[in-house]
């Protein structure tokens, strides 16, 4: 998916030009959205067509499609960030932490630098897991690299800058519609995942999800937050910082412990491997079931 991010970077330094008006610029993100996720679809769907044709070519497909979701990635980000605390104290916390979060690191404590690696767990573990797998079993390659393309173009352009409000302004809505399935099927894994989690609760995975998780900032991100949150007792998100200005927002988990260790991170790994197993057994019994 390199090769993605090469060419979104290729068209937004072509074509999102300050010289033009706020509409010209927004017209010629929608052209870049729809030449990007048209060129990858295209690509996935030639390439599975004709693997499918040869002996073991459904399963190269399944292999590549494997490759999408960054579970692994992101678990090691996640712990690493744990273990620089406990290695490094609050200075290689901040270090570490500042390669998964866009906030400001030196204004984190302890916990605030544990909150934000839950936090990122949590979201990530949505957009970056679940999702691709979802848009890969509902429409096969196309669809997983499809998303991958609207993900990586909104991690990109899609933030709400001077340069990239106009330019990255389809890019970031339509990443947002298609995370919508992900983030609530994330919620509820969260949830179930919590019946199998020493301490855990489902119940306050479940209150959470429905008292806080509408007032997130991001219409997807409160979810997955708000059901780890809860079902393990924590309090995340909230204000915090980002490029010194301080950006107030409600917590995901009201009521739920701030103070968190790099233990409390080490207990949401945890409950997340619970549900990623969860996600594959969901996707093995129907494809089980679609084979039948």
């Amino acid at each position: 998916m390199t090769w993605i991010g090469s060419l979104i970077a290729l068209l937004d330094k072509k074509w999102n030009r300050e010289s033009d008006s706020f509409s010209r610029r927004k017209g010629m993100g929608v052209a870049a959205l729809i030449i990007f996720l048209a060129s990858t679809v295209l690509i996935a769907w030639v390439l599975q067509s004709t693997l499918l044709w040869l002996p073991l070519g459904l399963l190269i497909v399944a292999v590549l499609g494997a490759s999408l979701p960054a579970q692994k990635s992101l678990e090691q980000h996640v712990a690493a960030v744990a273990l620089a605390l406990e290695r490094d104290g609050i200075e290689g916390g901040r270090k570490a932490v500042s390669m998964i979060v866009g906030r400001d690191p030196e204004k984190l404590d302890e916990a605030a630098v544990c909150r934000a690696a839950i936090e990122s767990l949590a979201e990530n573990f949505s957009d970056g897991i679940v999702a691709p797998s979802l848009w890969l079993g509902l429409l096969g390659l196309p669809g997983g690299a499809g998303y991958k393309a609207i993900n990586t173009a909104d991690s990109m352009i899609g933030h709400r800058s001077a340069r990239h409000e106009a330019f990255g302004w389809a890019s970031a809505r339509l990443d947002d519609l298609v995370n919508l399935p992900a983030s609530r099927l994330t919620g509820l894994l969260f949830v179930l995942s919590a019946f199998f989690v020493k301490g855990a609760s489902p119940r306050e995975g479940v209150n959470a999800i429905f008292r806080d998780a509408r007032h997130h900032r991001s219409p997807n991100a409160g979810w997955p937050e708000a059901a780890l949150a809860g079902a393990l007792g924590f309090a995340l998100a909230g204000p915090r910082s980002y490029g010194g200005q301080m950006i107030e927002a409600r917590f995901m988990g009201e009521g739920g412990r701030r103070d968190l260790t790099a233990a409390d991170i080490r207990q949401a790994l945890k409950l997340t491997r619970v549900a990623d197993a969860m996600l594959i057994c969901f996707f093995g019994v129907i494809a089980a079931v679609i084979a039948l």
